[in-house]
């Protein structure tokens, strides 16, 4: 029986600054008997089917001499060639400005044109098929560090890996998700995402398989294919979850999550800024008046003395020097594990309120981000907002079981990401569920431990810097 073949070519923004962008790109082979549905091929097929190993990532193979240029009002102000990786880094940009950028593979544009996408099938279900859209390959640079904090949005996201090829529940949540971010990419100028962990999953939900998370197609279903046009656009920094690691499946999939995120030439290489290797930490700072700070809070596998990578002698000096730093108006901390949580599957962590909260005491931290527990949460304990969003793709229905313990004032058990606007001395948390009919994000609602209506924004102020 006859076969047809085809690799569908990606486009990945992977980083951004105010002077400059890591630009990356790859592609995703696919077979299809005749008369029959597409199936993505498992990396072990690759080298007889396209010659190659993988498909994505820092260490893929090259697919071919290339170059990568960035344009402003028509005319190239940047570009990189390669022709041993998949990625560039273009640098000498200004801040605060709009580019476009294109990559070029062989003399010809990488992902120019329609592109095929796993859409809903006239047959049912999903296959890979024509879409009806293309790349919008543009960006806008950050603010200058030491300049004022204009305005910014960003979107938390957290436990999405569930993947997006079978046709189940869990499946359609990522999707719907996915498609609130990528309108809000879109039309309403989020510049960066946050990942609150659990990036994928062991297996893809739904179906029974026996994938672990640590091949390049399997994040096609989780990652690559969902948030594709949004991810061409804006950067993902990532937090490592328990199902990026060992600590819950058999499968450890840190490695390949450093190789499809990038992280060592992302954080590595700058002093001060990161602290990596194995575990992953680092800042993240967005003009003058704010900065993210990642915390791994998955468990130490190397050092059978130290429990949790944030406990590491390397890992608390950074984070003694990170929060001890330069007084910023928001430093906002996120991680994959949550400090206050009232359930229900998931409690209160002892280790971090012992080890990390001085640390936020010491940099007047305000707003905590988490994942984890599959909802959303809302704690105000000792003048601090912790939140929780843990159900970018997972969800878990039941009643949180201690809103005392944890100071929960919020909690909504849907699938959702969390969009949050700072502007000077406020912050304002609006989950959203999905779209309404007319592409609208449609906010969603929240529910007080005496069952009281809670309706979005949720604000924070900070204290005047």
């Amino acid at each position: 029986m006859a076969e047809e073949l085809h690799v569908e070519e990606f486009v990945h923004l992977v980083d951004l600054s105010h002077d400059r962008v890591l630009i990356a790109w790859g592609g995703f082979a696919f077979r299809r008997p005749e008369g029959g549905r597409w199936r993505i091929a498992d990396d072990e097929e690759l080298p007889a089917l396209v010659g190659r190993r993988t498909s994505i990532g820092s260490g893929a193979e090259p697919f071919g001499p290339a170059t990568v240029q960035v344009l402003a009002g028509g005319s190239v102000v940047a570009e990189a060639s390669t022709a041993d990786r998949t990625w560039v880094w273009l640098t000498g940009l200004q801040p605060d400005t709009e580019y476009r950028y294109r990559v070029v593979v062989d003399g010809r544009e990488w992902a120019a044109g329609e592109r095929r996408d796993w859409v809903p099938s006239g047959r049912g279900g999903y296959d890979l098929a024509a879409a009806g859209r293309s790349y919008d390959l543009r960006f806008r640079t950050w603010p200058d560090p030491e300049a004022e904090t204009p305005p910014v949005r960003f979107v938390a996201i957290g436990d999405f890996g569930v993947g997006i090829r079978s046709d189940s529940e869990s499946s359609r949540r990522q999707r719907r998700v996915a498609e609130v971010l990528d309108r809000l990419v879109e039309a309403h100028d989020v510049r960066f995402v946050v990942s609150l962990g659990d990036n994928i999953y062991r297996g893809e939900q739904g179906q029974v398989d026996e994938e672990g998370g640590g091949e390049d197609d399997e994040w096609y279903s989780s990652f690559f294919q969902p948030y594709r046009y949004a991810i061409a656009r804006v950067p993902v920094f990532p937090a490592i979850g328990n199902h990026d690691t060992a600590d819950t499946e058999s499968s450890d999939d840190r490695r390949q999550m450093e190789d499809n995120f990038h992280v060592h030439e992302r954080f590595r290489d700058e002093a001060g800024r990161a602290s990596v290797g194995p575990g992953l930490f680092y800042r993240l700072r967005y003009g003058r008046d704010l900065e993210l700070v990642c915390l791994d809070t998955s468990h130490d596998g190397e050092d059978p003395a130290v429990h949790r990578y944030f406990q590491a002698a390397d890992h608390s000096e950074f984070l003694r020097a990170s929060f001890a730093g330069p007084h910023r108006r928001w430093v906002v901390p996120f991680s994959h594990h949550p400090v206050y949580c009232a359930g229900p599957s998931h409690t209160n962590d002892e280790e971090m309120r012992r080890d990390l909260l001085p640390y936020f005491d010491a940099a007047g931290v305000r707003l905590v981000l988490a994942g984890h527990e599959h909802n959303f949460q809302v704690s105000e304990m000792d003048g601090r907002t912790y939140v929780i969003s843990g159900a970018g793709g997972q969800l878990r229905e039941g009643v949180p079981g201690d809103f005392t313990g944890a100071g929960t004032t919020a909690w909504a058990a849907q699938a959702h990401l969390v969009l949050v606007e700072i502007d000077g001395a406020e912050a304002r948390l609006t989950p959203i569920a999905a779209l309404l009919p007319d592409g609208t994000p449609h906010a969603m609602t929240a529910l007080d431990p005496h069952d009281q209506l809670v309706e979005p924004p949720f604000v924070v102020r900070a204290d005047p810097a």
